[in-house]
């Protein structure tokens, strides 16, 4: 059976960030084939072009780790309507210099919590906007907009409403089916997990 590297992004900074919790339950909900694993963002200097020639070792070791990465999932919080600072920031180290986009082609998927009822789906639209520019290959359904409170997550990467819990496994069954008709199509460089 062949093993996909998934590496993912959580848009918050917060040590008690809902959208955290939530990345536990996707990894925890994926189907076997998905291998997970964090890319940080929380010590990426904020990005300029005058770094395009020589980048911070911070910047150089998040496209690294996309590089390794066969997708990306994106799990996001939303601030005043739109994608939280760190993440973007995150995104546009990523993407330069020009010619230089690590998210070219790669597969992605976009996920995110609130605990507003519209759960992060402004948020989502924007950053699919900038992943399009990206040329991100993006899941484009089925959407998820998750209204979060602690009593469906307690934690740990827990859901107790079995609905919920398909739904969100659900999710994470077509993205590893996404990944494995993007990558069919456009290989990532180092080909499959062992």
């Amino acid at each position: 059976m062949a093993t996909y590297r998934v590496g993912y992004f959580v848009g918050s900074l917060s040590s008690t960030s809902i959208n955290r919790e939530l990345s536990r339950v996707l990894v925890r909900l994926a189907p076997e084939e998905l291998e997970f694993a964090e890319i940080p963002i929380g010590d990426l200097p904020l990005y300029s072009p005058d770094f395009d020639a020589n980048y911070p070792p911070e910047a150089v070791a998040l496209k690294d780790a996309i590089h390794r990465s066969q997708a990306i999932l994106f799990v996001t919080p939303e601030y005043n309507r739109s994608i939280p600072g760190a993440l973007k920031n995150a995104i546009d180290w990523a993407s330069r210099p020009w010619g230089k986009n690590a998210f070219d082609h790669i597969p992605a998927a976009v996920i995110g919590a609130s605990v507003g009822q519209i759960g992060t789906a402004l948020a989502q639209q924007a950053l699919r906007g900038v992943l399009s520019f990206c040329n991100a290959r993006q899941m484009t359904a089925p959407e998820a907009y998750i209204q979060f409170n602690n009593t469906l997550f307690p934690g740990n990467g827990e859901v107790v409403d079995e609905a919920v819990r398909t739904f969100l496994s659900d999710f994470m069954t077509e993205f590893r089916d996404h990944i494995v008709r993007v990558l069919s199509v456009l290989p990532r460089q180092g080909g499959q997990a062992q």
